[in-house]
């Protein structure tokens, strides 16, 4: 449908005309291409694995490509359904994510060091925390869209960073340290664009890098497993064969790709690498498809988020601005921390790669997040 509708937003005091349309057709496609590169490179990094321990090698094929079916029926119907029924569910949202990070903690199942997971029939399992990403984003673009001077105050400024930090601190509890560096993230994001006053991220951003290096100095103390991986980061082949296994074995997947990779399917680090199919993955692309294959994903990430910003500068409101946003901030963030571990530019931690690693949880939260974004570019100001 195409057509305008005069609107009065009474929370910011304006009143504009609101340009009903379609949706922006370049991210939609954009999205999908991710999504089936995605499926083609799970295969190829997992048929052996899978057919070794499981086998069937396309067991990890066929699941992700009905959680590609499904995600994509959740974009469409996300990109036609009323996004801003959303203010009056932010809080539910957020309240249930958080209430499931809990639940975790008694039913949770364990892999890797890390609580992440809920078992679930039929799908196996389902991690939370995905969703509380969703949360996060949702409820603070409700909160400061209603309350517009919620940011200029000290103590309510600081009750928006509490909400985020509540949030984070499940997850980190869950000992999943990424995740909520990730969340954290996105909430001072979201805060720092609504809030006029930079001085105050300069001294949260200060005191932040103190409390990551008294972490980093109080776990090489005691000798953590993340000490560890602060040390093997600064010299990943001082210990090949343990700690920083899976680092060195990427890094040879990337040196060995060339420029236009040895093909796909052709990977021979992914009897290697760990868990090659999730979020190692973007290694065996750069293996297979060389750095032209490399350089494409990376160019389609981008173009995802040049539209993204755009959306959100063309958005008609404040919460639809900030929502799209903090989807933005979320793929961005993802995007980077992967590829910066892969490439061993940051020390190494697990951080799927946004529509292209395996997993059923992060592929359809990530889809319908981008359906919120497709519905949000149907209405822009004139």
């Amino acid at each position: 449908m195409d057509g305008t509708i005069p609107v009065r937003d009474r929370r910011e005091g304006k009143r504009g005309i609101i340009s009903v349309g379609s949706v922006d057709y370049t991210l939609m496609i954009v999205v999908l291409m991710l999504v089936m590169i995605g499926v083609v490179m799970v295969f190829t990094s997992s048929y052996m694995t899978a057919d070794a321990r499981l086998g069937d090698p396309y067991y990890y094929l066929k699941r992700q490509g009905v959680f590609f079916l499904i995600g994509t029926a959740g974009m469409l119907l996300m990109a036609n359904f009323n996004y801003k029924y959303l203010r009056s569910w932010a809080f539910i949202i957020y309240t249930v994510a958080n209430a499931l990070l809990v639940l975790v903690f008694f039913i949770g199942i364990s892999s890797h060091g890390a609580t992440r997971w809920i078992p679930m029939p039929i799908i196996g399992q389902f991690q939370p925390s995905e969703v509380a990403k969703a949360g996060v984003i949702f409820f603070l673009s409700f909160l400061i869209s209603q309350n517009p001077k919620i940011l200029y105050k000290w103590p309510t400024f600081l009750l928006c960073c509490g909400l985020a930090a509540l949030t984070s601190g499940l997850v980190f509890l869950g000992n999943n340290m990424s995740t909520a560096i990730i969340i954290t993230l996105i909430g001072v994001g979201i805060i720092f664009i609504a809030c006029p006053y930079i001085l105050r991220f300069i001294m949260a951003g200060a005191a932040g890098v103190g409390a990551i290096l008294a972490y980093l100095a109080l776990s090489a103390a005691s000798e953590n497993f993340r000490a560890a991986r602060f040390q093997v980061w600064l010299d990943p082949f001082s210990d090949t064969s343990d700690k920083a296994f899976q680092v060195v074995q990427s890094l040879y997947a990337i040196g060995s790709g060339g420029l236009f990779g040895l093909g796909i399917g052709q990977s021979r680090q992914k009897t290697f690498v760990p868990e090659a199919h999730n979020d190692i993955i973007f290694s065996i692309i750069c293996e297979e498809l060389g750095f032209v294959g490399a350089a494409l994903v990376l160019t389609l990430f981008g173009i995802l988020i040049w539209r993204g910003i755009k959306i959100a500068l063309d958005a008609p409101d404040t919460f639809s601005s900030l929502t799209a946003s903090g989807i933005v901030l979320l793929i961005s963030v993802q995007v980077l921390i992967n590829v910066a571990v892969v490439t061993n530019s940051i020390p190494n931690t697990g951080v799927p790669l946004p529509f292209i690693s395996y997993g059923g949880t992060s592929l359809l939260v990530a889809m319908g997040l981008m359906g919120i974004l497709l519905n949000i570019s149907r209405c822009s100001k004139n």
